[in-house]
């Protein structure tokens, strides 16, 4: 089991802090940096504003998911990259609710 989590922990990672932002950059995306990619997964994991359920203070956030979520990230990570931008503002527009903030408005063609 420890295997399968630390496997996830390095795809989080990857998707995160690599593949995510390059697609971003490549396409065009709404958000291009690996710090937002990192909130939007989290805040989709714990359902809410992931600093509200985890502890800034502890380390690495996604270190402190659980299995299941952290799962749940990853997949939703995949799922960003194969689906994109539209996936992804709707996701951004969630986790700035929850951080009770408005959600971007269009991007410029």
């Amino acid at each position: 089991m420890a295997t399968d989590r630390e496997g996830l922990l390095a795809r989080y990672r990857e998707l995160v802090e690599h593949d995510l932002p390059d697609a971003a950059a490549r396409d065009r995306w709404t958000l291009r940096a690996n710090h937002c990619f990192g909130r939007v997964l989290l805040d989709a994991a714990v359902g809410g504003c992931w600093y509200d359920v985890l502890d800034r203070r502890a380390g690495a956030a996604y270190r402190q998911l659980d299995d299941d979520r952290l799962a749940a990230a990853v997949a939703l990570g995949e799922r960003v990259l194969a689906e994109g931008d539209g996936l992804l503002r709707d996701l951004d527009a969630q986790s700035l609710r929850w951080r009770g903030k408005a959600p971007k408005g269009p991007r410029p063609s």
